[in-house]
């Protein structure tokens, strides 16, 4: 059994948008033991997809082709593999329906191009897309099996998940039963993480671990393979408690939740509130923590306190005062945060206040961020970080580190 995974997109190519997909798609053919050999990336070129789609069938059993499903006329993924296998692609009424309802149901003028993606192979099947208009397909020649899905990652990864995952699972591994377990964590790289995971277990091809990264945390998918439901349950919880026994102080989350999830649910769940006082990180604390739904029954308010004035006045401090301690100080940010508990009445408040870059300031270097955390019935905790990165990269890091001292406060209680 080999796969292959094919990108498709001339914007890939040329670098303007990184193929994400690829990485993505293995880790989940990974957890079938499904082997993938190849990665290959084309652009919209009908000569070169087609001599790429050629030799993926001489040397593949599995072909996922990622990207060129929509209506314009750069996108020819279906049409050009169409060729190459020899079929006339027939138009689906279903599918017909389906788009012309959802034109309507937007108001949005349907444009005749847009009835390419009403077109599906005879004999294939179409997997629906409920976050676009261009349905999936899945079409099986000579012994190789080709899965088309749309390159929107916002359509491809729950396609994947909710269709075509389980139809490979009923396909390739129709007698075992695969459990898997997600746990979340921050503060530990992937790299050291993933080492220290190679220590404590013995991975084979019944129990698979793999890890992902995203917007600065770090995911370890656990994945047990066995003939029974309980056995595969208990391989895994076995294993978990392993690694949480040695690593359980980077952990926040024992599902797919973000950080910032958790922390809203964990504030819920107690009853408590924040509010923020941020500087470098311009209100991403505050962005992260209401982009959670449900978030108005614990989130407070907060400043952003960017300028010399707007701190002075906030902290009611003089020029001098904070011209000695520095704006980025330990002393700044453990009274930002307790000066925004009071404001706003919370139970929990956190600062930020550091050099995001890409020049120092005050002398001091780029990276540099305290965190400041108070609340109203214990003493205020500040924490020095020292970051490393693009200036995005920088106040993404600084304000998931304010969270996760704050998710860590509260599972302490």
């Amino acid at each position: 059994m080999k796969a292959e995974i094919i990108t498709v997109g001339t914007e890939l190519v040329t670098g303007q948008v990184l193929d994400t997909h690829s990485s993505y798609l293995s880790k989940q053919c990974r957890q079938l033991n499904i082997p993938v050999m190849y990665h290959t990336t084309v652009g919209d070129q009908r000569e070169e997809m087609l001599s790429t789609f050629r030799l993926a069938a001489s040397r593949s059993d599995l072909v996922i082709i990622c990207g060129g499903l929509g209506p314009t006329w750069d996108d020819m993924s279906k049409e050009v593999l169409a060729e190459s296998l020899g079929y006339t692609l027939v138009q689906d009424s279903g599918l017909v329906v389906l788009l012309e309802r959802r034109f309507a149901a937007r108001q949005i003028e349907l444009t005749e191009n847009n009835y390419r993606q009403t077109y599906v192979f005879p004999n294939g099947t179409i997997f629906p897309n409920p976050n676009g208009t261009a349905p999936g397909h899945l079409v099986e020649q000579d012994g190789t099996t080709y899965i088309l899905l749309p390159g929107p990652p916002r359509e491809l990864l729950p396609m994947f998940e909710d269709a075509v995952f389980p139809y490979l699972k009923q396909r390739f591994v129709p007698n075992e039963v695969i459990e898997s377990q997600d746990l979340c964590f921050f503060g530990i790289g992937e790299s050291k993480l993933e080492a220290e995971v190679q220590r404590l277990i013995n991975q084979n091809e019944k129990l698979v671990a793999a890890t992902y990264v995203s917007d600065a945390e770090v995911t370890l998918r656990l994945i047990s393979h066995a003939k029974e439901k309980e056995q595969a349950q208990s391989q895994l919880e076995q294993t978990k408690l392993t690694i949480l026994s040695h690593l359980g102080e980077y952990c926040f989350s024992e599902g797919k939740n973000r950080l910032e999830e958790v922390v809203v649910n964990a504030l819920k769940m107690n009853g408590k509130t924040v509010a923020f006082a941020e500087s470098c990180t311009g209100g991403l604390l505050a962005h992260l923590i209401s982009s959670v739904p449900g978030s108005s029954a614990v989130l407070q308010g907060g400043f952003v306190l960017y300028t010399y004035q707007a701190k002075e006045a906030f902290l009611h401090v003089t020029p001098d005062w904070l011209a000695k301690e520095g704006a980025v100080s330990y002393s700044t940010a453990k009274r930002l945060a307790e000066e925004a508990r009071d404001q706003f009445h919370s139970d929990y408040a956190l600062s930020v206040t550091g050099v995001a870059g890409p020049e120092k300031s005050e002398d001091k270097p780029v990276g540099l961020v305290y965190v400041g955390l108070a609340s109203q019935d214990d003493h205020t905790q500040v924490y020095q970080l020292k970051l490393q990165g693009m200036r995005q990269h920088i106040q993404l890091m600084a304000a998931k580190h304010a969270l996760f001292n704050l998710q860590q406060r509260m599972k302490e209680r």
